[in-house]
């Protein structure tokens, strides 16, 4: 028997319809990156968000951690930057509209015309190296944040992940470095978003406490839900909640669930909002935000690429999230941090 208080399918599509949905963390493929104004076979292009009515993505410029040199933070930067520039120029006005939006106006207003959004971030820190004013550049081209490490120990961090093929050992700065707590200082002056994924435990801690605008883990999970080095435990959270932060859940199915016997994780989009579940009864639904990290590792069954976004609004309205939650999970919640981030900004 159908519980009458649920919405119907359609009820629910309505619902989905009118909610500003955005997806934070989207890796692109670098360099061979197909035209995303075609369909494609990645998991985001232009067509798979109009039809799955999904208003607006945070594509990534994502550099994967080298040696710490000179040369290996130059090529870094370059290719952060090259990134950027390219993931910009797929703006356009057919087959679809899509605009760059670079403050949370700018993307209210592409979604009240129709337009789908590009939003840019820079995924690792190495990319910086040891030159600050590279963070600037990034918000001037167009970046909202930066997420500190990927795998591996940077410049700037620990990282949540050492990368013992790269000589790591299990620690290298004791959390933050002393030029990754000027590298928050300077985020904060700019006015990018301190993007806490990937950090080791301690240096997320160190950021939550040191940075003057919430930290913000745009793809993470409940280390509760499932113990994985990726994933935030309750203090964790907790520190989130403390500054006013977000965890945006995301559909990596190794950090959903365990393995199966073979060696494989799968996960669905019920594995998928229970850690959502989790997380807001842990630290309340203003703390709490939803990513796909699709291209980059996620997708998992019922939503496999962004065509499919309607499947997650459909199980929180099951599950008895109504418009208002939605609209707070999907980016309200991010919304806010962005703009405390911008009038942080000197």
């Amino acid at each position: 028997m159908t519980n009458p208080s649920l919405p119907t399918d359609a009820a629910a599509a309505e619902i989905h319809a009118a909610t500003l949905t955005l997806d934070t963390h989207v890796d692109v493929p670098w360099p061979a990156t197909p035209d995303p104004a075609t369909p494609t076979a990645r998991r985001v292009d232009y067509p798979k968000m109009q039809a799955g009515g999904l208003k607006g993505v945070v594509f990534i410029a994502y550099v994967p951690q080298g040696p710490l040199t000179a040369e290996g933070h130059d090529a870094a930067g370059a290719r952060a930057e090259a990134m950027l520039r390219a993931i910009a120029a797929t703006a356009g006005e057919t087959p679809m509209r899509r605009r760059l939006c670079t403050t949370p106006d700018e993307l209210e207003a592409c979604a009240a015309d129709g337009a789908l959004a590009i939003l840019l971030g820079v995924e690792n820190g190495y990319a910086m190296g040891e030159d600050l004013s590279r963070l600037a550049l990034w918000r001037k081209l167009g970046a909202i944040y930066l997420t500190v490490t990927h795998d591996g120990h940077n410049a700037l961090s620990d990282a949540a992940r050492p990368r013992a093929d790269l000589g790591d050992a299990p620690t290298r700065h004791g959390g933050l470095s002393a030029l990754g707590r000027a590298a928050i200082a300077e985020m904060n002056r700019v006015g990018l978003i301190v993007d806490v994924s990937h950090v080791a435990r301690s240096a997320m801690l160190q950021a939550a406490e040191l940075s003057r605008t919430p930290v913000v883990a745009t793809h993470a999970c409940c280390r509760a839900l499932r113990d994985h080095p990726r994933n935030l435990d309750d203090a964790q959270m907790d520190a989130l909640r403390d500054v006013g932060g977000l965890l945006q859940i995301t559909a990596v199915p190794s950090f959903l669930k365990a393995p199966d016997a073979d060696g494989t994780a799968r996960a669905s989009v019920s594995d998928y909002v229970d850690h959502v579940d989790y997380a807001v009864r842990r630290i309340g639904i203003d703390h709490v935000g939803l990513s796909s990290d699709f291209d980059g590792g996620g997708g998992v069954q019922g939503w496999q690429d962004a065509s499919m976004s309607g499947a997650v609004s459909a199980e929180l309205l099951r599950r008895g999230y109504g418009a208002r939650e939605l609209a707070l999970l999907w980016s309200g919640n991010f919304l806010r941090v962005w703009r405390a981030t911008l009038r942080a900004a000197r």
